[in-house]
């Protein structure tokens, strides 16, 4: 007679070891644990759009979901398409993912592998992390002094078994940037067995962003990555893109599943792709309240890391203690004990009233180093 099945004797290793990432608390939960209307509740932690989505991206969705009992094109055409022809590359060069994070993973199937290595730096997006775990890589971690990447240090770092290199420009969780001068630098210098994988999921707030795609077009090791959830405020869609060569691109064509971003989602995402205005409008409304919240962080004597995306990493004390107190009065930040930062919290720009609201509620918490 066989005994009683256990899970835990036949799972990978390296799966045991993988820490679940913890998401932005929902506003649907803090409601239900809290007691308090979710109609009050604003939501500060996942760097998501203030404004909403685009209105036309909205009349896209409705229409599509009329459609919704056919399969999407598993090809995204029309998406690739209208990512392609905005970028100044070709239809070959773009691969849709379910999220950016998919992205990742899609290079993960591709490139990794146990005993290969990915370079981060050290308070980089912890995704990097995990999916170099999840295919039994090993994650080399550069230090960032002042929370900037230090391409130099990570270039040094690379050795036979690197594979990928990942640089988040702007970098979640602090907002810093590297310039141009410094990733032309770094890509110059790459050892032909390394990608370099460019995070880009900030890059409509940037005032003068680098030209990463110019490494794209010239074939060379790179791949760029942005999103349709944090400028175009299609979070909730799961749409994200790389840009790379198609050399590149033709295996994680082959690693991805057949219908991976979804008919909604697809119709959504080139409708927000075509309205510049609702761009326009996103960039302004998180450039002003990115000042509101520094200027007040100061007056508040809070250290703070000046940011050049929609939300701000700022020191509290006690990351996790102001978050439950905030929790408390419904207003949900993202605590940054797992980026090895207890002492801080990191805050996304939300609309005026949001962020008035934000600023109030710390000042009724005394909060101070």
């Amino acid at each position: 007679m066989q005994d009683k099945f256990c899970p835990d004797t036949l799972v990978n290793a390296h799966i045991k070891a993988l820490e679940i990432y913890e998401t932005g608390k929902p506003i649907e939960e803090t409601a239900r644990e809290m007691g308090i209307d979710p109609e009050s509740i604003i939501k500060l932690a996942s760097n998501e759009n203030p404004l909403g989505p685009s209105p036309k991206a909205v009349e896209a969705m409705k229409a599509a979901v009329g459609r919704a009992h056919l399969y999407p094109d598993g090809g995204g055409y029309y998406l690739r398409k209208g990512i392609a022809d905005k970028c100044g590359l070709a239809i070959e060069n773009i691969v849709l993912g379910n999220g950016s994070n998919e992205i990742i993973e899609l290079l993960g199937h591709a490139f990794l592998h146990p005993g290969a290595e990915v370079v981060v730096a050290e308070h980089a997006f912890v995704v990097y992390k995990l999916m170099a775990q999840l295919f039994g890589a090993s994650c080399v971690e550069v230090p960032d002094p002042g929370f900037r990447h230090d391409l130099p240090a990570m270039l040094r770092a690379i050795t036979p078994r690197t594979r990928l290199v990942m640089v988040a420009n702007p970098n979640n969780p602090t907002g810093t940037l590297v310039s141009a001068e410094e990733i032309d630098a770094f890509v110059r210098n790459l050892p032909p067995h390394v990608i370099a994988v460019f995070d880009e999921a900030y890059y409509e707030f940037v005032a003068q962003p680098a030209d990463c795609l110019q490494y794209v077009k010239e074939g060379k090791a790179v791949v760029v990555m942005r999103t349709f959830s944090k400028s175009q405020g299609l979070a909730g869609l799961r749409v994200g893109y790389g840009m790379m060569p198609a050399s590149i691109a033709r295996w994680l064509h082959s690693s991805r599943q057949p219908f991976n971003v979804n008919a909604v989602a697809q119709a959504g995402a080139l409708a927000s792709l075509q309205d510049g205005e609702h761009q326009k409008k996103t960039a302004l409304t998180v450039a002003d309240g990115r000042r509101f919240l520094e200027s007040a962080f100061q007056e508040m004597g809070l250290e703070f890391v000046p940011s050049n995306a929609n939300f701000i990493l700022v020191k509290v004390g006690s990351g996790r203690e102001l978050f439950k107190k905030l929790l408390a009065k419904g207003v949900i930040v993202r605590a940054m004990d797992a980026y090895k930062l207890p002492a801080w919290v990191r805050v996304t720009v939300g609309t005026r009233p949001q962020n008035e609201r934000l600023i109030a509620e710390m000042r009724a918490t005394n909060c101070k180093l």
